[in-house]
């Protein structure tokens, strides 16, 4: 009997949480391979940055690897130097939010410690994944390995620039990506600055040129104009929603339906924010109910209006928006870009605000914080734009990521499940909804883990030179 082998292509969040959870309850003879080219696993976009302004958005109470370890890393955080050393990490209500990174080292520390007493095998490679031929998943410098099954944990394209930008590019002006490593230091003191998106990531921007001295004016666009809403304070007991009512499964629906929660909480004096907080617990479900032409209304009607009332912002990132704001060195308009024109170093760009007459606001620097381009992720990673050229993997119908079946297995041109490539984390959130926010990536890992485990312990593989291919 040979050993099995799982080949994971992706060593952020998502592809090492399975990477943990098959090292916490795989047995021996499995061998996990992580194919990620960063020096250190758990590190992508999101807990990778070693910002001091970029925090948890949420308390870390609220972050952990499965439900059965719920406060894990609130406890294992208290017990840190970094804990100590910022002091504007614990908020008035004794909550804490952490710088970010934090997080990727208390994820590193988890797959150290799994690894460490599993009997399971771990490697990580640190180079891109560019192929997949047969069963052998093939990195960029030609280095080949065998894998059983092989795991898709891509999650988050670069960035893609407004059409008005395209000539633009690589104007001095423009910043693309502001997640690139010292991407905002290209920002003087004084500089005018224009940011297009008003979301997370724009209020890490904002909190970053704070940080780094920037004193100058600052003007955040987006079509509707809305910031996050802030998180909950104090403690609450859940108010869960009575999901056995008479409901309309339509995007307008449950729109009312929200609106009507949130009313009789207010007579209770409770939160908008636990009306939410339960409609996001059964998010997967409620999503999977929809029709396929819902899921669309609700997408282009109801997301931007969900995502800034589910992905909340930290106190601390808040506290400087509002400060900056009532300083006046921060605008929010509600906006879109009609173009965009060099004058030099500096550009001229052309704003549609909504219900008034075009503006043009002169600026030397635009930041670009619209958030990774989803809908081009199967073209712009080179494994995934080889299987999709090969017709082995398609875009899901919404254009959120990669059409998959509720098992996570991918899905072929001829929406046939391959039983060898499974997707994990938010990749797979056309089929699954809810798949953005990390408690729920976190539990889709597991899921997957425990799938993946369960053909280990019930189909042992032989291997000879002449079996057949497996994808």
């Amino acid at each position: 009997m040979a050993d099995r082998r799982i080949v994971i292509v992706g060593g952020g969040f998502s592809g090492t949480a399975l990477a943990v959870h098959l090292l916490r309850n795989g047995a021996s003879g499995l061998k996990v391979t992580v194919i990620e080219p960063r020096e250190q696993l758990a590190r992508g976009v999101a807990y990778g940055t070693q910002d001091p302004a970029h925090r948890i958005n949420v308390p870390a109470e609220r972050m952990q690897l499965s439900a059965a370890e719920e406060g894990d890393f609130d406890r294992w955080y208290r017990t840190t130097e970094a804990f100590n050393e910022d002091t504007a990490a614990r908020w008035h209500d004794g909550k804490v939010y952490p710088q970010r990174g934090q997080f990727g080292v208390y994820i590193a520390e988890q797959l150290s410690r799994a690894a460490a007493s599993s009997p399971v095998e771990l490697t990580h490679v640190r180079e891109p994944a560019v192929a997949l031929e047969g069963d052998t998943v093939i990195t960029a410098s030609g280095q080949r390995y065998q894998a059983d099954e092989v795991v898709l944990a891509i999650s988050h394209p670069p960035p893609a620039l407004p059409g008005a930008l395209e000539a633009l590019k690589d104007h001095p002006a423009v910043i693309a990506n502001p997640w690139e490593v010292d991407a905002l230091d290209r920002v003087a003191e004084q500089d005018r600055v224009a940011i297009i998106g008003s979301g997370l990531t724009m209020s890490d921007v904002v909190a970053s040129l704070n940080r780094l001295g920037h004193q100058g004016p600052v003007v955040a666009f987006s079509r509707r104009g809305q910031l996050p809403r802030p998180n909950l304070g104090g403690s609450f007991e859940p108010r869960p929603l009575n999901y056995q009512q008479q409901q309309a499964s339509t995007a307008r629906g449950w729109l009312r339906r929200v609106r009507q929660e949130v009313a009789q909480a207010a007579e209770q004096n409770l939160p908008w924010q636990l009306v939410l907080d339960d409609i996001r617990l059964h998010g997967q479900q409620l999503w999977q109910q929809l029709s396929l032409n819902e899921q669309r209304r609700f997408l282009r009607h109801l997301r931007p209006w969900w995502d800034v009332h589910r992905y909340r912002i930290a106190p601390q990132v808040s506290a400087v928006i509002e400060q900056l704001h009532s300083e006046g060195r921060l605008q929010l308009q509600a906006a879109r870009l009609l173009s965009a024109k060099a004058e030099g170093n500096a550009l001229r760009l052309t704003l549609q605000p909504r219900g008034g007459e075009p503006k043009i606001l002169l600026v030397d620097k635009l930041v670009v914080t619209t958030g990774p381009a989803h809908g081009t992720l199967l073209k712009t990673d080179a494994l995934l734009n080889q299987l999709a050229t090969q017709g082995l993997i398609q875009a899901d119908p919404l254009a959120l990521g990669i059409a998959v079946n509720a098992d996570s297995q991918t899905l072929n041109l001829d929406n046939e499940a391959n039983p060898h490539l499974y997707v994990v984390g938010p990749s797979a959130r056309g089929r699954f909804g809810e798949l953005m926010g990390l408690p729920q990536v976190a539990e889709h890992a597991e899921t997957v883990a425990r799938q993946l485990l369960d053909i280990h312990a019930s189909q042992p593989v032989e291997r000879c030179p002449t079996s057949p291919k497996i994808f």
